[in-house]
């Protein structure tokens, strides 16, 4: 959409149905600030003299951070300077919040102009239910709450980090990491992540509190506020992302501590086994920080990691995965069919065929796209590395593709030792777990002009 389409639009005129669909103007979007922030790390301004980058790391540094996911091939503290650091850390700030507003503005903009199955995939990645009607007072809340929130995190973090650091080091370090986990990306420019204050109870409840808060979602937040204010009731999108995060949360927290008690946790204080299994649940679900060495965590401790990473957090926020409120419905309707209902009830209200039919697509393609991700991960690796070493590492390149697609950013250790065109592949994985594997596709998608049709109906056994 042109800038004066958007004058236009804001004068009140209505805007032609001609032009791009709106699911190309976001992944131009995206493509585009990719592209303008791997020129810039290509800077030599960018990298240490004696340590450029290359085209393929600069590509998958600046998607990285663009998407929010918190994969790097080169460490973020000492493999960049502070033009490159600063790029990256406008790249996070840019992803998570710029393209979301330029995004509101396009739905808003094309609201009544675009097919329902646009509006449907759109309002499932970027604000839920109810962006019609609340549009402006969403627009607002997103970039007051966000500056406001990642303020307040960083005075936080300052405060704590100031003598330990210096008021210099604190300051920029307290900035970084703020902007960082509220946009969910993970970034860290410590070199161990934060695993230096594993028990450190104020530096993990300001992170874990900037993860949720950004996690949560736009629509989320300002509906809580109006609800605390008595404005408004809790819809049930709101509803069903606060009670499924919650459940996530403490879910996982308990099993990571539970499996990790006699392993990786065994030297651990018991305060250190406490927070380090909160925090590693809250991150694991698109935020990619760690206080813990991941590659040390038992196979168990993965899986549970893995599940957490595919679901996400909910739609409309920085999160990546299938997304909190898809998996609730999914749960929802497996016990409603184990029961023999037809109705799928939830919070005194029924869930239309529409939505359950959405929730299942959302899910089976982000399955499809783990199954494709990781053959070809292990395919190309093969190639390059060996059958043998390959094998091996099957459940490390199985956990990079999970962190890829669902832009979450925690990594076995296996991501600066992928070859090129793995590198590739996970990058193409982080772009498309940012927009979602069905907006991507109705964007690249011709329009089918014979429209929707239907033909005699016709059962078939199943199950």
């Amino acid at each position: 959409m042109s800038a004066a389409a958007v004058v236009r639009w804001l004068r009140g005129e209505r805007l032609r149905a001609s032009g791009p669909a709106p699911q190309r103007l976001l992944v131009a979007s995206f493509a585009a600030l990719i592209a303008l922030g791997t020129l810039l790390l290509l800077h030599p301004a960018a990298t240490p003299a004696e340590r450029p980058i290359g085209v393929v790391d600069a590509l998958f540094t600046a998607t990285s951070a663009t998407c929010v996911t918190g994969l790097v091939v080169r460490d973020t503290g000492t493999e960049f300077t502070l033009f490159g650091q600063l790029v990256i850390l406008a790249l996070i700030q840019l992803g998570g919040l710029g393209i979301m507003t330029l995004s509101l503005v396009i739905l808003a903009a094309l609201g009544g102009r675009f097919s329902p199955i646009s509006r449907t995939i759109l309002t499932q990645t970027l604000a839920g239910a109810g962006l019609w009607e609340d549009f402006w007072p969403l627009l607002k809340l997103v970039v007051r709450f966000t500056f406001t929130v990642e303020a307040l995190g960083t005075l936080a973090l300052f405060v704590r980090w100031e003598p330990e650091l210096g008021p210099a080091r604190a300051a920029y370090a307290a900035v970084f990491h703020a902007v960082s986990a509220f946009s969910n990306a993970g970034f860290s420019i410590f070199r161990d992540n934060l695993t230096a204050w594993r028990g450190d109870g104020w530096v993990n409840l300001v992170i874990v509190s900037l993860i949720v808060l950004g996690g949560l979602g736009y629509l989320t937040v300002y509906e809580v506020l109006a609800w605390l204010r008595r404005a408004r009731r809790l819809s049930l999108h709101s509803q069903l992302a606060l009670s499924t995060s919650a459940v996530l949360i403490l879910a996982g927290a308990a099993l990571i501590f539970l499996l990790e008690l006699g392993s990786s946790f065994a030297n651990f204080s018991w305060g250190e086994r406490l927070w380090a299994s909160l925090f590693q649940s809250v991150t694991s679900r698109t935020a990619g920080f760690n206080t813990v060495d991941i590659g040390r965590l038992a196979p168990a401790t993965l899986a549970v990691i893995m599940l957490l990473m595919f679901i996400g957090g909910s739609p409309g926020s920085c999160a990546g995965g299938v997304k909190t409120t898809t998996f609730g419905v999914l749960v929802v309707t497996a016990w409603t069919r184990l029961r023999h209902r037809t109705h799928v009830n939830l919070f005194r209200r029924t869930l239309g065929p529409k939505t359950v039919a959405d929730t299942l697509s959302i899910t089976l393609a982000g399955l499809a796209v783990v199954t494709a991700g990781v053959f070809l991960l292990l395919m190309f690796q093969q190639i390059v590395a060996g059958v043998a070493q390959t094998h091996a590492l099957f459940l490390e390149y199985l956990f990079e593709t999970i962190s890829a697609l669902g832009t979450v950013g925690l990594s076995t250790g296996a991501t600066p030792a992928l070859a090129p065109v793995s590198r590739l592949l996970v990058t193409f994985l982080m772009f498309l777990g940012r927009l979602g594997p069905l907006t991507v596709a109705a964007a690249l998608a011709r329009r089918d002009e014979l429209g929707d049709w239907r033909y005699p109906e016709e059962e078939v056994m199943v199950g």
